[in-house]
Order: C-alpha cells, then structure tokens, then sequence
C-alpha cells in the first residue's frame, strides 16, 4: 500500500475541541445545526455547510458548496485552520470507554483505491458520489478522513508506539464522552519506517467511508483530464485517510426501523414471520448470536432465530444476519425490495442503543423494529476478499472519526 505524509492544516491545541465535528453524514441538518449554535469555528460549517442557509435550501445547491470554501478559507485566514511547516504524518487515537483505537492519519493513493488495493464492501450511491466528488472540487480539500483497516503488522505496531511516547499536540474529550488525542510525526526517520512498513501491505479495506474513498478517485479523474502536463505526483493523486489495524477496531449493530407492515395486521405479519424465523418473548432487545435478531412490534421485543436451511450457510454474503433478515423477513414480508432506495426503511447505529428503536416506533414514525447481532470484522475482510459486496447499511463503527482535526489540500 502507498502512503503519504502531507501538509496538515489543523487548528491550534486550544481550538481542536472547538473546531472537531461529527462526519457529515451521521447527522441531519438539523442535528448539525444545533451543535453548532454558537460557535463559528465548528467544522460543521465546511462539512454541513447548509447550516449557514436557509433551511428549505436544496442540498445539493451550488451555494451549499459555495459556503464550505468560503468557510474553509475563513477557516484559514482566521487562523482556525493552520498548516504544519513540513509534510508529516499524524497519530490518532481514540478512546471510548474500555475501547482504544489508535491509527496513522496519512494520504493513501488513488491508484490503490481503483486498481481494488483498498478494497471495498458496500456499494455507493450515485447522488451520494456526486455530492461528495463536488464537495472535494470546489473546496479543493479532504475534508473528512476515509476510515480504512488493514491486517495488524508489528513492523507498523513499533513505530507508532514510539511516535506516541511522546506528549501529543492535541488531546481532549468530545462531549459524547470519547477522548481524542493527536499528534504530530515529522520525524523523516520515522515518517520512511511507516511509509516502507505500510508498503509492505498487500491491501487495505475500507471500513468506513466509501463515498470519501470514491470522490477522492472521481475527482483525481477530473483534474487528471484537465491537466495536460499531469504527471501522477499531483497532490489530487492522494486522499485523507486513517489506517487502524483490524485487531483495534469494533463493529456494532446497525438497526432497522420499518415504517409500515405492507398491509398486513400484526396477527398477519407474525404468522408471515415464522415461516422462516422461531419466534419466542425476548427477556433483553440485544440478540445474544449471529442469526438472533430482537424485533419490536406493538410495545413488546420479540426474540427471532433463522431457522436451519432457510439461508445458505456457505455463502459468505448470504450468511450475513442483515441478508438473512433481507431475504427473509424485509422484502418477501415487508416488500423492502431494494433498501438503498426505499424510503419506508431506516437505519439506526447500534451506538443510539435499543431505546432509540422502542422511540421510533412509539412515535409513530416506525412500525417495527429490529435489533441486529453485529457484522464482524472477520466477515467484512472475507467478503472484501471474495470480491463481493455487502447489503447496504451492514456496518457501523465506533467510535467515528472527527472531521477537522486535520485537513488534506489538493494543492
């Protein structure tokens, strides 16, 4: 794997707990609006930009991206974001709760990504890629890490433990309790160990952020074809990334809430159910195993357990408790043919807890739920391997990398 150190541009110590933002794409508008009242710095105002507008704003409006750059260059000229003095690398590391997690923050290359190096496990969605490859275009920034995993090597494991054994640059805790802490590798003796340990690994997954993956190679596309005297070192040829060892990583649950039971009554829906599932009360929401899920249906949890033969066991993406449920339950029942598109189900990350999808459903905005049993990394790895894709929405890390705490300039 090819890995760059770059010019970081980054707030000072004083303003990281300030300038930090979720990624973009884990809350609304409204959410993101509400975490950044009253504080200018927040990155937020370059990776939700619609903050700074009117709210019935369309999205994806030029003056959506029109706000970020001129948000980020505020950002710079204000000195909220400065940049390191030389090219480097950083260190980072989270801490959440008993879970440490702590990766290198690099550029990976394009190349890597397209030539299937960085291999992938979902599938991305046209409007998504588009908004993202025009973000990255007209701010001319990396403005979120890709969250990328490879297998944990110890030539890699020395070297960041020495790169941490000092006093780091940033540390602090975000007000959902998870402690982040950064520092700075400009050592060149160190930078080359990491840059050769990294070229020894054959590839690299994307764990989160396939649609940052992909508009970092759509946008290279572009410029390469704009520029006649390309010639492969430009700084558009690399993306922002954060590569942990997959011996550090956590997956949780990542939920489901249906909006309707397709016509059926509860009576109906429940005989449908045990067609293909053993249906008993269920003590706790959480499914103990892989093929237990925990349903909410009309004020009480439920246990479901896929019966034998009603899943191929052998296929790797058909063994998946989110493709069991899918095949199962989700689209012969419920009629959810195509879940990447259809609005009448929503995804809940197992970080919200079983007491989001009990409100979901009380409030009237679902009418069952389903608590999933967690893909593992193991699985996520085979099935990158195979060359196969996962059912939307089969993944949820934690805890999530924070936007702004470096950012990556094309040029």
């Amino acid at each position: 794997m090819r890995i760059s150190a770059f010019i970081g541009y980054r707030p000072p110590d004083r303003l990281a707990s300030q300038v930090a933002a979720p990624p973009y794409d884990v809350i609304s508008s409204d959410e993101a609006r509400e975490l950044a009242k009253g504080n200018p710095i927040s990155f937020l105002h370059v990776n939700k930009p619609e903050i700074d507008l009117d709210p019935s704003i369309d999205l994806y409006a030029d003056a959506v991206y029109e706000t970020a750059r001129k948000n980020l260059d505020r950002f710079i000229a204000e000195g909220v974001l400065a940049p390191d003095p030389r090219r480097c690398l950083y260190a980072y590391r989270q801490r959440m709760g008993s879970h440490v997690q702590l990766g290198l923050m690099c550029c990976a290359h394009v190349d890597d990504y397209d030539e299937d190096r960085i291999k992938k496990h979902e599938k991305t969605r046209q409007d998504k890629e588009d908004d993202r490859a025009r973000h990255v275009d007209v701010t001319n920034c990396n403005a979120g890490p890709v969250f990328l995993t490879y297998r944990a090597r110890p030539e890699i494991d020395a070297p960041m433990r020495r790169a941490t054994a000092k006093t780091p640059e940033v540390d602090f805790v975000s007000a959902d309790g998870i402690q982040h802490t950064l520092w700075v590798i400009s050592d060149p003796a160190l930078i080359g160990e990491l840059i050769g340990g990294f070229a020894r690994i054959d590839v690299g997954y994307v764990a989160d952020g396939h649609h940052r993956a992909k508009s970092g190679s759509r946008v290279r596309a572009l410029r390469r074809q704009a520029n006649p005297k390309h010639t492969g070192v430009e700084e558009y040829n690399w993306f922002l990334t954060v590569y942990f060892p997959h011996d550090q990583l956590q997956i949780l649950d990542y939920n489901r809430v249906v909006a309707d039971l397709n016509g059926l009554t509860e009576a109906q829906f429940l005989e449908k159910v045990q067609e293909k599932f053993d249906l008993s009360p269920a003590k706790t929401p959480k499914p103990p195993q892989p093929t237990h899920f925990g349903m909410y249906l009309g004020g009480k949890w439920r246990r479901l357990v896929a019966k034998a033969g009603s899943y191929n066991a052998a296929d790797p993406v058909q063994a998946l408790d989110v493709s069991i449920l899918q095949n199962n339950l989700l689209d012969p029942i419920l009629g959810i043919g195509d879940p990447r598109k259809d609005k009448r189900i929503d995804f809940v990350g197992g970080i919200r807890g079983a007491e989001e999808l009990e409100k979901r459903v009380q409030s009237g905005k679902g009418a069952v739920a389903f608590a999933m049993h967690p893909t593992t990394l193991d699985q996520l790895m085979a099935i990158s391997d195979a060359g196969q894709v996962m059912p939307p929405k089969s993944t949820w890390f934690e805890p999530k990398l924070k936007s702004g705490l470096v950012v990556h300039l094309l040029g």
